[in-house]
């Protein structure tokens, strides 16, 4: 078998052709599914198996508030911390409805409390509104973990519409500071915030310039704001995934229809794309106590692609 080959439990030979272009991008159109909960270990016999993600009590009684978790990353999130000991409450577009609700079912199937709003962050007051929602829900807010996304393809700058540029900078980084702002008024020492950057941001995407161009903001709004709010004791951190098998990606407006086939084989050092819950991971890490030393920071979580910064 050739050093270009996964050798992986997870999907990637029945990575296949297929279009969500300009919808909200549904897991449950996703074929095949995306891993939220399973991760990858090793027999004796050097053969891969998925178990089930098991919680140890990281974030006992929390409460945490999640953007973009009705699939994805933000749902993998939202598992993990459900059974890591966390309350939910999360936040998506209303026509992703379908994908919240397996959401929720998911969260209380760990035993926790999940709360979603149907928003559009893009409006300002809406940021306050998930933010006041939550508070009413649960009493309290531990943790925030802005995730919302939205890219949309174009090839030559020449070409690209300045409004789509403005809507997704209100998407990926305007929100981020609208629910940041109201989120710290509840928060306290020893809560935290993580932000989703992107291996967009320190590589580049020629495709994707606006996109790159919010992450690479985003990496330096978490290193600024986590350097204003040490002194109060609140964290401030973010991950940086790579090419990740979500509903994002068939959802991106201007992509071809075959451009899932195969999606991130051969490209990364490990040469497959990631499952949600492996990038899910690193969040568990920086909203507990394991990153109790860790602000200010960017996690990649790539598949080993070398980053700069």
């Amino acid at each position: 078998m050739s050093s270009d080959t996964p050798i992986t439990a997870y999907p990637w030979k029945e990575l296949k052709p297929q279009d969500q272009s300009g919808g909200p991008g549904l897991d449950t159109k996703l074929d095949p599914s995306a891993n939220f909960s399973q991760l990858e270990y090793w027999t004796e016999d050097e053969k891969p198996v998925l178990k089930e993600y098991e919680g140890r009590g990281l974030l006992t009684n929390k409460a945490v508030l999640i953007t973009g978790a009705d699939s994805g990353i933000g749902r993998a999130v939202a598992v993990l911390m459900a059974r890591e000991g966390a309350d939910i409450s999360f936040v998506h577009l209303p026509e992703e409805a379908e994908d919240a609700q397996v959401t929720l079912k998911l969260i209380e199937q760990a035993g926790r409390r999940g709360h979603a709003m149907p928003l559009n962050l893009r409006e300002g007051e809406n940021c306050r509104k998930a933010v006041e929602e939550h508070m009413q829900t649960f009493g309290k807010l531990n943790v925030l973990v802005n995730n919302s996304a939205m890219q949309e393809i174009c090839e030559d700058l020449a070409e690209i519409d300045l409004e789509v540029v403005e809507k997704t900078f209100r998407t990926n980084v305007l929100s981020m500071f609208a629910m940041s702002k109201a989120a710290l008024k509840h928060m306290k020492r020893g809560d935290c915030i993580v932000n989703s950057s992107s291996v967009a941001a320190y590589m580049g995407n020629p495709q994707l310039v606006d996109y790159s161009a919010t992450k690479g903001a985003i990496a330096t709004f978490t290193r600024s704001l986590a350097q204003q709010q040490a002194p109060k004791g609140i964290r401030v951190n973010a991950v940086a995934p790579g090419i990740i098998w979500t509903p994002l990606q068939p959802a991106t407006k201007g992509n071809p229809a075959d451009a899932m086939d195969g999606l991130g084989v051969g490209m990364a050092p490990l040469p497959r794309p990631g499952m949600p819950v492996e990038v899910a991971t690193a969040y568990v890490f920086l909203a507990s106590p394991l990153g109790s030393y860790t602000t200010g920071e960017v996690i990649h979580v790539n598949g080993g692609f070398e980053t700069q910064g």
